[in-house]
């Protein structure tokens, strides 16, 4: 029998028990069963009966076979149900019937689950009892019966909260098995930023002092957003536009300009695995390309000091053999006069970016099921290569100079504001909240699923993993040191990429078996990268396919080959000659504040716009605990605090835009901002189109704009009571 419920007298229950389906005039004569004209008229007409169910906020019907009162079968539909969560305004009491106040009929509750048990003792799990629709625990040893078996409920009178569980049966794609789930989410966290980014960052702050700042806004900025996401991704089960109309629609422009700005990372991001790739099948020979400066593209300034012995004299404007590979042969930046002359397309670099496009779109094209099977390579090969790469650093003479280097605390460091505002900033685009990623990775999740492990398990191993990376970068370094007579500090000048395509590419080129070490650190900069682009890229899939479910469902296929050349074509620009510069433009200004802002607001509307006793009360319903007030202080206050830091000391110290001794123009700043605002204006666009097609008085327009809609779509329903 069918049951549509409108939760607008909160002292009744209505669920796919026959035994609920009673009128007010069936009660107050105590009948068991309903007239017949009473239950045709009901099963005829769902929206007459729907009237006699008191949970509001519950519109689906749910289909149930069982017998009522005296053993007559009813009819089954397939429909929708819909979840939803409320707190119960009065004490419910009803009479209780002997058949269910039998022990082996006794339903108890443990973490959100129902299971069986006799005698009050819990036993089974929620598996064994799927079957069990409409079945009702507040926890107490008298619960209801079976739908089969009729009855009424006794319920102590005091205050529960109202849940409709979800259970397996959804048509949403879920992750094949919970290792792809978090090999795709440290593979996305782990990216090359971890590897050049934060060994640079490092030592630049006062080396081993610096891990107290890091560590510190990890635990109260970083780790909370990242389980703070995974939460409302999880629960929602909507990508990072969907999901604001359960929780705040006005705010639904920050799933757009996250969007947005995954394309922007996309159109530049990828360019730099081309760079990689390039490198890779460079890596074929014998001798290594960037070792020698015989080459046609090499300069009279080239310099091979490593190879000349110690009859060579560095001068000011000597240019090694790596840094003339990687900015005439590979960049080719001599061929461009900066922004304003980019010149030409790289047809080597373009086909470098096919190449790496095509096995993204393979990866990606049928969703979370191929995506998680392809980075159990690409989110575990890295960590082979750091391995590798870290004993043989750790061989190398002069290795040990780098390591003092990297780990020797500064203390004096941490009284500079821009320590604290370079670990902020590290720790929050290292492990990658805002970028809808984590919204759209969690909604493939099963409802039950701890994403509170998940996430500080996900993010110890990032942090980790960068704070590995430092010693396979620095026992480098110490060894460039060595072999160079020089000091660690003038060794590690390069920043970003060069770090990596100059720097590491060096050292490497001058140890034994260079071949072998090239071709690894290349494939695993590579792999890197790939993870992070796929998950970039689902997280907009996720989002445009959730919110025109009707237009992309059955067209998946097509519409990330249109996605996967978008981005092609928007990398275009930094395939030219001068495509160096659009990387940097693009990395500071269309990537760096908008997301932050986004995040800030996003966490504004969560915990105060939304609420924290509801979103925690979400939370509970999935894990069968609540977030503890470490936590919530953390949403509600540190974080905004956190980013808001992040947000003004970018507007204070903007990025310095310089590259390979190339100032950029005043006007490259503000077409940085313009676009950077770009993404963000469809934030307040958004907020304008909502108030003026919402119909009422501005006042009205203002609540329902902020009033989350009730529900999401589950497979079915069970509903189940927890005293408060």
């Amino acid at each position: 029998m069918d049951c549509t419920c409108n939760l607008q007298d909160e002292s009744k229950l209505c669920v796919d028990n026959p035994a609920f389906l009673r009128s007010e005039e069936d009660e107050s004569d105590q009948s068991q069963q309903p007239q017949p004209q009473q239950r045709r008229k009901r099963e005829g007409h769902p929206a007459q009966h729907s009237q006699s169910c008191g949970l509001s906020g519950l519109s689906s019907s749910t289909a149930a076979d069982g017998r009522h009162g005296n053993g007559n079968n009813s009819s089954t539909s397939s429909t929708t149900p819909i979840a939803v969560a409320m707190e119960m305004s009065e004490p419910m009491m009803r009479e209780s019937s002997p058949l269910s106040s039998a022990p082996e009929n006794e339903d108890l509750q443990e973490k959100g689950r129902l299971i069986r048990g006799d005698n009050g003792a819990p036993q089974g799990t929620e598996k064994e009892f799927a079957g069990e629709k409409g079945s009702v625990s507040n926890g107490y040893p008298s619960a209801t019966q079976s739908p089969g078996e009729g009855g009424t409920v006794a319920m102590p009178g005091c205050p529960r909260t109202l849940v409709v569980q979800q259970t397996p049966g959804s048509h949403r794609e879920t992750w094949s098995k919970k290792m792809d789930f978090l090999l795709s989410v440290i593979g996305y966290a782990v990216d090359l930023g971890n590897v050049w980014r934060f060994p640079y960052i490092c030592y630049q702050n006062g080396g081993g002092a610096f891990l107290l700042p890091y560590l510190l806004m990890a635990l109260f900025g970083g780790v909370p957003l990242f389980y703070m996401e995974l939460a409302l991704g999880q629960y929602h089960r909507s990508g990072c536009i969907s999901i604001w109309k359960h929780i705040c629609p006005i705010f639904k422009g920050i799933g757009f300009a996250i969007c947005i700005i995954a394309l922007y990372i996309a159109f530049y991001y990828n360019t730099i695995m081309a760079w990689a790739m390039y490198y890779f099948l460079s890596s074929f020979n014998y001798q290594l390309p960037w070792t020698s400066c015989g080459n046609p593209w090499n300069t009279i300034n080239c310099t091979n000091y490593l190879q000349s012995g110690d009859n060579v004299t560095w001068e000011p404007h000597s240019i090694s053999p790596a840094e003339e590979f990687y900015t005439r042969r590979v960049l080719q930046v001599h061929r461009s006069g900066g922004l304003h002359d980019l010149g030409s397309v790289s047809w080597q670099l373009a086909l470098c970016l096919l190449f790496i496009f095509t096995i993204v779109y393979f990866s990606i094209w049928k969703g979370v099921k191929t995506s998680g099977k392809v980075v159990w390579v690409t989110a575990t090969f890295p960590y082979v290569v750091l391995l590798v790469l870290l004993v043989r650093g750790a061989t190398l003479p002069g290795a040990w100079r780098g390591v003092v280097f990297y780990l020797k605390p500064d203390w004096s460091k941490l009284l500079s504001t821009t320590v604290w505002v370079d670990a902020a900033a590290q720790i929050f685009f290292s492990l990658g909240p805002g970028f809808g990623v984590l919204l759209a990775f969690a909604s493939y999740n099963p409802f039950h699923n701890n994403c509170y492990k998940d996430a500080i398990v996900t993010s110890s191993i990032n942090c980790l993993t960068s704070f590995m990376s430092g010693f396979v970068i620095f026992t480098v370094l110490g060894y460039m040191a060595e072999m160079r007579h020089l000091e660690v500090s003038e060794v590690a000048k390069d920043t970003g990429p060069s770090l990596l395509f100059i720097t590491y590419a060096e050292a490497i080129a001058n140890m034994p078996a260079s071949t072998f070490f090239a071709i690894i650190f290349f494939l695993m900069i590579i792999t890197l990268g790939l993870d992070s682009t796929f998950a970039g890229l689902e997280g907009v899939i996720t989002a445009m396919m959730d919110e025109f479910p009707d237009l992309l469902s059955k067209r998946r296929e097509l519409f990330v080959l249109g996605i996967i050349s978008v981005c092609f074509l928007g990398a275009l620009t930094t395939l030219t000659y001068g495509g160096a510069y659009v990387v940097k433009l693009f990395e500071d200004y269309a990537t760096g504040a908008p997301v932050i802002v986004v995040v800030f607001l996003e966490v504004i509307a969560v915990s105060w716009f939304y609420g924290m006793p509801r979103f925690c009360r979400d939370v509970q319903l999935m894990l069968g605990f609540s977030p503890g007030w470490y936590w919530r202080i953390c949403w509600v206050a540190i974080c905004p605090i956190f980013l808001l830091f992040i947000i003004c000391s970018f507007l204070v110290f903007p990025p310095q835009l310089k590259l390979f001794h190339y100032d950029y123009p005043p006007w490259s700043t503000v077409l940085g901002y313009c676009i950077g605002i770009s993404s963000f204006i469809c934030v307040p666009a958004y907020m304008v189109y909502l108030l003026v097609v919402t119909p009422g008085t501005l006042k009205q327009r203002l609540l329902k704009s902020i009033t989350p809609e009730p529900g999401i779509e589950i497979p079915r329903c069970d509903i189940i009571t927890n005293a408060v």
